[in-house]
């Protein structure tokens, strides 16, 4: 019963780090649309429909996590990954917002964590309890 009790934790805790992940993208790409400059004197209408764009990965990303994920589908796991991908491009790229990039290292750990913490609710171990029985005639 306590580990039943823990391992619906550790899903509620790593959804609730994807879901973090997935409105922190959402709110950035809703204030690049809207406020383009903040991104630097760049194309201004370029830099708005990357906005736009990164505002529907976090909406789809939000979506997948509070449905899907939710539910142990595996499917949504897999493509959920695109987080820890996202983030870590972009810190390599050395993208904005800001010039510290914190946020950016705790968004790849939350994500990474948001994933690896619920592995077994994804993939549970197969039991040793199906081995196949020989009928004798």
């Amino acid at each position: 019963m306590a580990e039943f009790k823990e391992r619906n934790m550790l899903l509620r805790i790593s959804w609730m780090f994807l879901l973090i992940t997935g409105l922190g993208i959402l709110i950035f790409g809703i204030l690049v649309a809207t406020f383009p400059k903040i991104a630097g004197p760049f194309d201004l209408e370029l830099i708005r429909a990357l906005g736009v764009a990164t505002t529907g990965m976090g909406f789809f990303g939000t979506v997948i996590t509070l449905k899907s994920y939710r539910r142990k589908e595996s499917w949504a796991w897999f493509t959920l990954w695109f987080y820890p991908i996202f983030w870590t491009l972009h810190l390599a790229g050395g993208l904005p917002p800001g010039n510290d990039h914190i946020h950016q290292v705790v968004f790849i750990v939350i994500s990474i964590l948001g994933l690896i913490l619920p592995f077994r609710h994804f993939f549970p171990r197969k039991h040793q309890n199906n081995k196949k029985i020989k009928v004798s005639h």
